[in-house]
């Protein structure tokens, strides 16, 4: 039976990650309620827009129920202002921005630039074995990293894939060109952990 794999759907890239999920042979649902979360093996936070995604957990009442199952260890895949969400702690956030936390890294938001300094390249991804095509939108980068925390990919100095233990983020928006190789990494992850 594939696993169910829920991805936040507050705001963001919603559609682009059921899609690839889905492509990847997974059950894959949208989460806006705490009863879609508890139908979830794992969960992917979108790209968006953190501050407001923090703001809507709050208001959807998500935000303590995901951090308990962060806690007891469901798989989590942070893309962009997913991978914000994820981490401990953030530079350059808006004044008392929340995260769900879990993922041991400081991260620096925008860290690129703005909206005109988005770009796209081709990433070396440890555990892929082509290089993945990035595609970078007001992405952060990790500044930091805890002892747990492996890098996966770099650019410009900084990591920009990350793994521990159960949670993958990247500042990268893998779901924009239907390769699917990072999603598949998170889906192993999520097999994994329901065995």
């Amino acid at each position: 039976m594939p696993p169910t794999i829920g991805v936040l759907a507050l705001q963001g890239d919603v559609r682009e990650h059921v899609r690839t999920l889905t492509d990847l042979g997974v059950d894959a649902i949208t989460v806006r309620r705490g009863s879609e979360l508890d139908e979830a093996d794992g969960i992917v936070l979108p790209g968006g827009e953190s501050t407001t995604m923090a703001k809507l957990l709050r208001t959807f009442g998500l935000m303590d129920p995901l951090r308990k199952r962060i806690a007891d260890g469901m798989p989590v895949f942070g893309t962009c202002a997913g991978m914000i969400l994820l981490a401990d702690r953030v530079r350059d956030g808006a004044a008392g921005q929340e995260t769900v936390g879990g993922l041991d890294v400081t991260v620096r938001r925008n860290a690129f630039g703005r909206q005109v300094d988005s770009f796209e390249t081709d990433l070396p991804v440890t555990g892929i074995d082509e290089p993945v095509h990035a595609v970078f939108i007001r992405a952060p980068w990790v500044e930091e990293l805890g002892p747990g925390v492996e890098v996966l990919a770099e650019a410009a100095g900084h990591p920009v894939a990350v793994r521990q233990g159960h949670l993958l983020a990247t500042s990268f928006h893998p779901e924009v060109d239907g390769d699917g190789r990072v999603h598949g990494l998170f889906v192993d992850l999520v097999r994994r952990s329901v065995r």
